[in-house]
């Protein structure tokens, strides 16, 4: 039963993967498989490290971590939002500089959709998960959710162009905002 739990685990932490992979889909309308991969490897690592992060701190530190965990999110998945829609606009494609592949973006992205995963690997402390299991298992699961995200908005982008990357954008934004609104609602 513990597998089946993790698995659950790994698939509710990697919608806001496949809404960013999506997004970046869209962007990267041309993203072969090796592009493809350094994105979604970078989601899946951040994704698994963050429990073990958590796992490690332990509970002492739960407490300010999830004070905070949901401001960080918000801003970061604003923030890329915010340039996704900015650089929508601009009148050539290849002037724009909000690009996935950069490796700043990536670990933004990462960060900003791994937060939640900290929290997660302080439940696996307490409860005694196997955490070299669970990261893998949360890892394979990321990787995967990515590169079906990535190949989602690749499709759709293809033929909306513009209009998708705005809302690309919007909806890095909407997951901000939800995480930010799931939390104070506590």
């Amino acid at each position: 039963m513990e597998l089946f739990t993790i698995l659950i685990i790994a698939i509710s932490l990697s919608f806001d993967t496949f809404a960013v992979s999506v997004s970046s889909g869209l962007i990267l309308r041309r993203i072969d498989f090796v592009n493809a991969s350094k994105i979604a490897v970078t989601l899946a690592l951040f994704q698994a490290a963050m429990p073990v992060v958590g796992w490690l701190v332990g509970s002492g530190i739960k407490n300010y971590a999830e004070s905070i965990d949901h401001w960080i999110a918000f801003g970061i998945l604003s923030v890329l939002g915010g340039k996704m829609i900015y650089e929508s606009f601009r009148s050539d494609p290849e002037d724009r500089s909000f690009n996935p592949l950069e490796l700043k973006v990536m670990i933004g992205m990462a960060i900003a959709t791994s937060i939640d995963a900290l929290i997660v690997g302080f439940s696996f402390a307490l409860l005694d998960y196997k955490i070299l299991i669970s990261v893998g298992i949360i890892g394979a699961v990321t990787y995967i959710v990515a590169m079906l995200g990535m190949l989602f908005g690749k499709k759709i982008g293809s033929r909306n162009g513009r209009r998708m990357e705005v809302i690309g954008g919007i909806m890095l934004i909407l997951i901000g905002l939800k995480i930010l609104l799931e939390h104070l609602a506590k």
